[in-house]
């Protein structure tokens, strides 16, 4: 490798060397094992359920996001594979050295926000159990602005701590801690199923609850104006991994135990924790009369030695999930941006530090604000980023790269000044049309008048975003390769 510029290279940016590829596709699957047996995930389906889809309906509509979310994430896989980069330098290739950094900070801000709110689930968690220990609710009054109790916000900050202490110990330990914990995980599913098939008098009783769509039901009708948003928000609620995938992939032993490994890891896993999660939530209906969708505050509604065994299971995988799928790809992401100032550790403390200042309890106050607003809203942000990183590869590049390029300014990706004006131009246009549609979710208040056509163009924004930008950074590369 030629002599690379400071500002562009340091050890944790560097093309993993042969010695670094060491993970196998069970390596892979297991990491995704751990990283989809998670609380956010749990409550992708049962928020379905609360939406008034069927058990039928929330599955296969998760089921079919995760099959969508898999063709981007093997694509975009396959770079760090074959030449060991990490997305932030990868999308050097396509933006430029110095634009590279735009794709970079909007991962970064998006996983920090994912970060925040695994930490405020782990939080919850461990505020529950000590709840269920001392016999009362810890919560405490709602403090002023932040709307949340003292209780819930030492706790949150309690769970916080814990966690940094992962972030010097770099991606082996996040590898062998997901690869001991998966089947542990698989085993609370299963527990999970049995409470609540017993409760609910066997699996007959849950799934013969009619959705809310079906004629004389609370929205009768409106089943497709609630799917389609729903699978896009499947695909987004992935779509952060979709880009950063090359952060894990670039350990692979070989390009086929990184196919093997996700195409089993992903699909499989995610729908039969939404089984979990839809059996467990249909029988909170005949059990409570209401769908519980959280699964910590299930939890404390159950009661007794199990909720004590599930809460720490739960801050476990919290911890598992959160490290590997929120605090890897932004550590890195924040290190390109100086490397030379900023190492992969700093940038984890960075990434920590964001999500408390998001509030992530925001985001979660809802249903409609988790799925509808924060999953489909960034997901209008990253789809056009995955259209370009895919196009330049595949399309552009027919899958080549001039590595040593990747880390110097006057090398191929210079463009003009460090910036591709192709990709900046992609981006902004397939984010553009996304935007009215988001602004009418996110503040109704405000922007609730906006037309019928941008609301139902928002319905699907990833694919929009993707499409829109794939197509122009095309046009706009013909005939330009490296």
């Amino acid at each position: 490798m030629s002599t690379p510029d400071s500002d562009l290279w340091n050890e944790d940016l560097a093309p993993t060397s042969q010695a670094q590829r060491t993970w196998r596709w069970r390596h892979f699957a297991a990491l995704w094992l751990g990283m989809v047996i998670c609380v956010p995930a749990y409550m992708l389906a049962s928020g379905l359920i609360e939406q008034g889809m069927s058990a039928g309906q929330a599955v296969l509509t998760v089921l079919l996001g995760n099959l969508v979310v898999l063709i981007p994430m093997l694509l975009i896989g396959h770079a760090g594979a074959r030449w060991g980069v990490p997305y932030a330098v990868l999308a050097r290739a396509s933006f430029g050295w110095k634009g590279a950094r735009i794709p970079a900070v909007a991962r970064a801000i998006v996983a920090c926000g994912w970060y925040g709110i695994q930490t405020w689930i782990g939080g919850g968690a461990l505020l529950t159990l000590l709840g269920v220990i001392v016999g009362k609710k810890l919560e405490g009054a709602p403090l002023p602005l932040l709307g949340i109790g003292l209780g819930q916000l030492l706790a949150f900050f309690a769970f916080w701590a814990v966690q940094l202490l992962f972030v010097t110990k770099g991606l082996t330990a996040v590898r062998k801690l997901e690869t001991w914990t998966a089947p542990i995980k698989v085993l609370i599913c299963g527990l999970m199923v049995w409470w609540a098939v017993s409760k609910a008098g066997g699996l007959g009783p849950i799934f013969h609850q009619p959705s809310a769509f079906v004629e004389g039901g609370a929205k009768a009708g409106q089943f497709w104006s609630v799917f389609a948003p729903a699978l896009t928000a499947m695909v987004g609620f992935w779509a952060t991994l979709a880009l950063n995938i090359p952060d894990f992939t670039r350990f692979a032993r070989t390009q086929s135990d990184q196919i093997i490994g996700q195409a089993l890891g992903l699909p499989a896993p995610m729908g039969l924790l939404a089984l979990v999660s839809v059996v467990t939530t249909s029988a909170t209906v005949l059990v409570f009369g209401k769908a519980v969708w959280d699964p910590v505050q299930l939890a404390g509604d159950i009661g007794g030695i199990a909720v004590v065994v599930g809460l720490l299971i739960i801050s476990l995988d919290t911890v598992c999930c959160n490290i590997a799928a929120n605090l890897v790809g932004p550590a890195y992401d924040f290190s390109a941006l100086w490397p030379s100032k900023i190492s992969y550790r700093t940038g984890g403390w960075i990434t920590a530090g964001i999500g408390v200042l998001i509030m992530p309890w925001k985001l979660l106050e809802t249903t409609q604000g988790y799925i509808f607003t924060w999953l489909v809203g960034y997901g209008a942000l990253l789809g056009p980023i995955a259209g370009i990183l895919i196009v330049d590869y595949w399309i552009v590049r027919k899958a080549l790269l001039a590595v040593d390029d990747l880390y110097v300014r006057d090398g191929a990706y210079a463009y003009r000044g460090g910036w591709n004006p192709a990709a900046i131009i992609a981006l902004v246009l397939g984010v553009l049309p996304n935007l009215p549609g988001f602004l009418a979710a996110a503040a109704p208040h405000l922007f609730g008048g906006l037309g019928g056509f941008w609301t139902g163009l928002y319905t699907y924004a990833w694919f929009v975003g993707l499409a829109i930008a794939a197509l122009i950074y095309g046009l706009m590369m013909r005939g330009r390769a490296v």
